[in-house]
């Protein structure tokens, strides 16, 4: 241990000729709300949005000081890990190829290309990130280029845990908890791994998105496990298999200080942060603010650091944000509605209504009787509560309807 603290204090040097010290700043509004001293480590606000420079550099230049003759370098990523890489590669003065999958926003393609210049490659491939990784390791292995993992090796981990050693210089002392996202496990073991030898009294708390618990499913199985199914909203974090490397570095973790965070919960953090606080964070980036109300008893009268580990976010995204948000806090409902199809119905209906009830979606779709016709309709409205008036008017009128806000399957079809 003592001798990885000190390689991350080297990291952090090293890092100290391309960037200053990412901000940590107590966040007011937070404070407040929780009766807790909460301070933002604003990885957000690095070089390229995320605290994935880190590792990419400190790997890189590791692996050139064991074999000075190395000159092509190799990454598999659609987001801020090719970022990171494609900025390493510039600054270093070699050669890197980065592939994507052909599925990749233009947004993240363009991104990489300018802090990559001219010394980067970037290759799209595959449809899905198994085909896209299996295409960059074939091309290594040809090539004898070097692959760069974005989690799972300990020169990576070592340069994420120049996170942790920025957080104590600058606040001054120990935190009393640090609150950390968890996708390949990186970030987590790096911090970790400097902070429980270094501040021992120290606790933490882990946060993964719903659809990608790696860690929650590592820790349960006593070692890193494939998960079936990942839900990719979260893209920062949504990873399917937690690392060799960081699982070693993280099986002492108590199964209850891993926190799932709900895809849309997430959503409503992200609307706050930006509304609020005008802090642009990716849905990752959101994670270890997003749990701070499942925290709230334990964090009372307490220093806590939550890590907002990036800010890639592409503003297209928004509308889908804010939907899914809406849903999540009760403001927003779709239903099939079944209605009597007689001169006066849609009247009737429309009476049912409130004064903050707004319809956002208003679609007939196919008869299914004589006598009725189904609706798609999505109605907006600014407090939860006005949806069991509108359905107790609705049932008490003898309208049949479906509320479809919750079925998947449903409402990416019809939504």
């Amino acid at each position: 241990m003592k001798d990885f603290n000190q390689a991350a204090r080297q990291a952090t040097t090293v890092l100290r000729d391309l960037f200053d010290p990412t901000p940590l700043q107590r966040n007011d509004h937070l404070s407040a709300r929780y009766g807790a001293d909460i301070w933002l480590k604003r990885e957000d606000l690095a070089p390229v949005r995320s605290y994935k420079i880190r590792g990419a550099v400190n790997a890189m230049r590791k692996v050139r000081a064991a074999n000075p003759t190395q000159e092509r370098f190799v990454c598999a990523s659609a987001g801020n890990h090719a970022q990171g890489v494609a900025y390493a590669c510039r600054h270093f003065g070699v050669r890197g190829t980065i592939f994507m999958p052909v599925t990749t926003p233009q947004q993240k393609i363009e991104k990489t290309r300018i802090f990559g210049g001219d010394s980067v490659d970037i290759v799209l491939t595959g449809d899905y990130f198994d085909q896209t990784l299996a295409a960059a390791q074939k091309f290594c292995i040809e090539k004898e280029a070097h692959f760069l993992s974005p989690f799972d090796d300990p020169d990576v981990i070592e340069g994420q845990a120049s996170v942790a050693v920025e957080i104590l210089e600058q606040l001054g002392k120990a935190p009393d908890m640090v609150v950390l996202p968890v996708g390949g496990g990186g970030l987590a073991s790096g911090v970790t791994g400097f902070m429980r030898k270094e501040c021992p009294g120290t606790r933490f708390r882990f946060v993964e998105p719903l659809g990608g618990a790696s860690l929650t499913a590592a820790l349960a199985h006593g070692g890193p496990v494939t998960i079936g199914k990942v839900n990719s909203f979260v893209d920062g974090a949504a990873v399917a298999r937690l690392g060799s490397c960081t699982y070693e570095m993280l099986k002492w973790v108590d199964p209850s200080d891993v926190l799932l965070a709900p895809e849309d919960r997430i959503c409503v953090t992200m609307l706050e942060m930006l509304n609020v606080e005008g802090i642009v964070l990716e849905p990752a980036g959101a994670l270890s603010v997003d749990v701070l109300p499942s925290l709230a008893a334990q964090i009372l009268g307490k220093t806590v650091v939550c890590v907002t580990s990036g800010g890639n976010f592409d503003f297209e995204r928004l509308p889908e944000v804010k939907e899914r948000a809406q849903r999540y806090a009760g403001l927003k409902k779709y239903f099939i509605l079944r209605m009597p199809q007689r001169p006066g119905a849609l009247r009737e209906f429309l009476m049912m209504l409130g004064p903050e009830d707004d319809i956002a979606r208003f679609e007939y779709l196919k008869k299914s009787a004589r006598n009725f016709g189904s609706v798609l309709i999505g109605i907006e409205t600014k407090s939860a509560d006005s949806f069991k008036h509108l359905f107790a008017n609705m049932e008490s009128a003898g309208f049949s309807y479906r509320d479809i806000t919750a079925d998947e399957a449903l409402a990416e079809f019809l939504i």
